[in-house]
C-alpha cells in the first residue's frame, strides 16, 4: 500500500460500493456514541445527583456488556448473515439511546447502556468484517475506511454531546437514537445480504482463535492500551471540569487528531518504520502524555488530552491491521476473540480511575494509565519477532500484499 491511503493506485478508499458508504456512515454514528455522553458527564451526575464513579459505570456497563458479546456477534452473524446483524445491532441501539434519554436514575441509566452496549457490539464487530469483504481496493484501504469512520465518529460525538447536551444531558442521548434510525434506513436500502460463511461460528471460536500466540500478544498488548485509551475517555472531563460546551470543543479537536493521524499519518510512519515500531513508539510516548496530563496544571491538561488523540489513532490503526493480519483464524472470529479481550480493559478504566482518584489522589489514575501504555509496549516488544514471523506466514498462505511497513517492523 501507498504512503497515500488515497491514492487509487494504492486501493482508494474513496471509492467504494454505497453498501460500503452506508455501513462506514452508519460505523461513524455508533462511534459517536462512545464520546457522546463525555462533556455531559458532569451535568448527568448532577442531573441524577450521582457521584463520578457512579456515572463512570456508563462506560464499565457499556463496554462489559460488549466484550461479553463479542463471543455472540460471530455465532449470531453466521447463523443470520451480516446485513440482518447489522440491522439487529441498529434496532437495538436505537431502543436503548432513546430509553437512556428517558431515564430517572443513575441505576436506569447504567442499565440501558448495557443495553447500548450490546447493540454496538453487534454492529460495530459485525461492519467491520461487512466492510472488508465488500470495499474496494484490498483489506488495507477498508480497514483504512473503517478507522475513518472511528475517528469521525469520535471527533463528532462530543461535538454533538455539547451542543445538545447545553440543553440538557438527556438530548444527546435522544439524538443518537434518531441518527441510527437514519442509517438503519440506509443499510436496509443499500446492502445486500452477505454470503454466510461456509461454517458457522461457535461461541467458543472466538475464544480458540486466541490460542493463536501472535493473536493473543495483539490482543494482551491492546487490552493494556484500551486501559489508558479510556483513562482518557472517561476519567478526563471530571479533572478538566469544563462546561459541556468547553469539553465538547477539547474532546472534538482531540477526535479529530485522532482521525488524522489514524487515516493520514499511520500509513506514512508504518511505511517508513514499520507498523510495531510505530505502535511500540506510540504507545512510549503517550505514556509520557499521560503523565505530563497528571500532573500539569489546567492549560498543560487540556494540552496533553488533545495531543492522546495522535497516539490513540495511530494506535488504532495499527492494533486493528496487526489483529487482522496475524491470525490464520476467519477474520470475524479473529476480531471478535481480540475484541473480546481488549474491551474488558475499556470496562474497567472507567471504573478503576475514579476509585483509584478516591483512595489516592487525582495523579494516581494517570500513572497507572501511563504504566498500562507502557505494558502493551512490552508486550509488542517482547513479541516482536514472533509477530512479524507469524504475520509474513500467514500473508504468504493468503497469497495477500503486506499492510503498509508491517514486513520491516
Amino acid at each position: 500500500m501507498s504512503g497515500d491511503p488515497f491514492d487509487e493506485g494504492g486501493g482508494s478508499i474513496l471509492r467504494q460500493p454505497k453498501a460500503v458508504w452506508a455501513t462506514a456512515g452508519a460505523s461513524v454514528v455508533a462511534f459517536m456514541g462512545i464520546g457522546l455522553v463525555d462533556p455531559t458527564l458532569p451535568s448527568i451526575a448532577k442531573g441524577l445527583r450521582a457521584t463520578p464513579s457512579q456515572v463512570s459505570l456508563l462506560f464499565t456497563s457499556y463496554f462489559l456488556i460488549t466484550a461479553v458479546a463479542m463471543l455472540v456477534t460471530g455465532f449470531v452473524s453466521s447463523r443470520i448473515g451480516g446485513r440482518k446483524t447489522l440491522l439487529a445491532g441498529l434496532a437495538l441501539v436505537v431502543v436503548f439511546a432513546a430509553l437512556s434519554g428517558s431515564s430517572d436514575s443513575v441505576g436506569q441509566l447504567v442499565g440501558f447502556r448495557a443495553g447500548w452496549g450490546l447493540g454496538n457490539a453487534l454492529f460495530v464487530s459485525t461492519a467491520l468484517a461487512v466492510i472488508v469483504g465488500a470495499a474496494a481496493g484490498g483489506s488495507a484501504a477498508a480497514i483504512l475506511l473503517y478507522e475513518s469512520a472511528l475517528g469521525l465518529g469520535m471527533a463528532c460525538g462530543p461535538l454533538l454531546g455539547a451542543l445538545l447536551g447545553d440543553a440538557s444531558w438527556r438530548f444527546p442521548f435522544f439524538g443518537t437514537a434518531a441518527l441510527m434510525a437514519i442509517g438503519f434506513l440506509a443499510i436496509t436500502a443499500f446492502l445486500k445480504e452477505q454470503p454466510k460463511p461456509a461454517r458457522k461460528t461457535s461461541l467458543l471460536d472466538p475464544v480458540r482463535a486466541l490460542g493463536h500466540g501472535g493473536l493473543a500478544s495483539a490482543a494482551v498488548s491492546a487490552f493494556f492500551y484500551n486501559y489508558a485509551f479510556f483513562t482518557v475517555l472517561a476519567f478526563t472531563p471530571f479533572v478538566l471540569n469544563m462546561s459541556p460546551y468547553r469539553s465538547g470543543a477539547v474532546f472534538f479537536a482531540w477526535g479529530v487528531l485522532l482521525a488524522v493521524f489514524s487515516v493520514l499519518i499511520a500509513p506514512r510512519l508504518q511505511e517508513r518504520f514499520g507498523s510495531l515500531r510505530v505502535l511500540g513508539g506510540s504507545l512510549v510516548l503517550m505514556a509520557a502524555d499521560l503523565l505530563v496530563l497528571g500532573y500539569g496544571n489546567h492549560t498543560t491538561a487540556v494540552v496533553c488530552t488533545v495531543l492522546s488523540g495522535a497516539f490513540i489513532g495511530l494506535n488504532n490503526t495499527v492494533y486493528t491491521e496487526l489483529a487482522l493480519g496475524v491470525s490464520d483464524a476467519p477474520r470475524p472470529v479473529a476480531s471478535a476473540g481480540y475484541n473480546f479481550v481488549r474491551w474488558f480493559a475499556a470496562a474497567a478504566a472507567p471504573f478503576l480511575a475514579p476509585k483509584i482518584e478516591e483512595w489516592t489522589d487525582i495523579h494516581i489514575p494517570f500513572v497507572v494509565a501511563a504504566c498500562a501504555a507502557l505494558a502493551g509496549a512490552a508486550v509488542v516488544a517482547a513479541r516482536r519477532k514472533s509477530l512479524v514471523m507469524e504475520a509474513e506466514e500467514l500473508r504468504e498462505e493468503r497469497a495477500e500484499p503486506a499492510p503498509a511497513g508491517s514486513a520491516t517492523a
